[in-house]
């Protein structure tokens, strides 16, 4: 079986087409390539661009993307409601097929190492290719964002893997980059008839598996509550393998909960809506829909749309095609725009 690598880098702009446009034509140059999808956001200035190729293509083109955004990006101007710390904040390797996670670790190292040496970039290593623990968390690496970044690299604890651990005029441009190796990865949006960024925070806190802040009376105005030490409790959250933020996206004058969906064996997509519309109700607000960034496995779909055939007691005994529709109409696919399953899901698109 011939080696296949996806790699889904995370760029810090959404909004000047002119340089998305480079940065894709510096990657497409790279050798046996496939560029699946590129999903752009105002709000989040940020473009997640997803491939697929033989590793040492795959490689390639990861390195020439990355140094066309070092030299188009300047972080010191860059605004967006997604948490960033780079030009090229995140680039994961994803295996799909003939590898296994530890090779594509292997990989990922390989390719900090050459940004760090040859673009002068701080990186880090995280998920399976991080060299301890706590890297393996990509929200601990990029804790405290582009803004706190001067402090972390330069202070012993969070001195980067590979590159500079020293803030200098090219740093302040390009920040640093997370990249890392890890299964596939679902990027979920869940959309809210509000516009309160502070509403959809609170609902994100009480679904993400790390939870919120424990606090006394109002969730979120409270006095935080501490253990003896002085360090604040945190109330799990009720979705496991989730990570979640809430945000004001201002492309469609709405709030969502931003998801990413870790392990969609442990929560599919329709378990992480249904919990997400329980939340909401709770608060008076309705869920409107939902959205896809990148690519979503063909397995998610039909998990989703059988599931609300059942709920339904509708037989689930139909054409993919069909189940499929009903995934994307009991999901809300298509509310902020169309969705295109032969675009989006990753069976169909390789």
């Amino acid at each position: 079986m011939d080696k296949i690598l996806e790699c889904v880098p995370n760029f810090s702009e959404g909004r000047n087409d002119n340089i998305i446009r480079d940065i894709i034509s510096a990657m497409t140059g790279a050798g046996n390539i496939k560029i699946l999808d590129v999903s752009s956001g105002k709000s989040a200035n940020r473009t997640v661009v997803t491939f697929t190729g033989p590793p040492e293509d795959v490689l390639e083109s990861a390195f020439r993307g990355i140094e066309k955004a070092t030299q188009l990006i300047d972080m010191t101007k860059h605004r967006g409601v997604h948490p960033r710390f780079g030009a090229t904040d995140v680039c994961p390797l994803v295996p799909l097929a003939g590898m296994k996670i530890d090779e594509a670790a292997e990989l990922a190292r390989k390719l900090a190492a050459r940004v760090g040496d040859e673009l002068g970039i701080p990186v880090y290593c995280y998920e399976y290719a991080a060299f301890d623990d706590e890297r393996r968390s990509l929200a601990n690496c990029r804790s405290g964002g582009y803004e706190g970044l001067k402090e972390k690299i330069t202070g012993e604890r969070w001195n980067p893997d590979y590159g500079p651990a020293k803030w200098t005029e090219k740093v302040s441009k390009t920040g640093a980059v997370a990249i890392g190796a890890r299964n596939v990865l679902v990027a979920y949006n869940v959309n809210l008839d509000t516009k309160s960024a502070i509403v959809a925070g609170a609902i994100a806190g009480e679904v993400r598996e790390s939870g919120r802040i424990m606090r006394e009376g109002d969730e979120i105005n409270g006095k935080i509550i501490s253990d003896k030490k002085g360090n604040p409790l945190f109330l799990r959250g009720t979705l496991k393998k989730v990570r979640a933020i809430g945000w004001y996206l201002e492309d469609y004058d709405i709030a969502q909960i931003s998801m990413n969906l870790t392990d969609i064996d442990t929560t599919p997509v329709h378990t992480a809506f249904n919990e997400v519309r329980r939340k909401a109700l709770e608060r008076g607000i309705k869920v409107t829909g939902s959205e896809l960034i990148g690519l979503v496995p063909l397995k998610s779909m039909l998990e989703a749309g059988k599931y609300y055939l059942r709920r339904q007691r509708r037989p689930v005994n139909i054409s993919d095609d069909e189940i499929i529709k009903v995934a994307v109409d009991s999901l809300g696919l298509n509310d902020l725009y169309t969705f295109d399953p032969k675009k989006k899901i990753i069976e169909y698109v390789i």
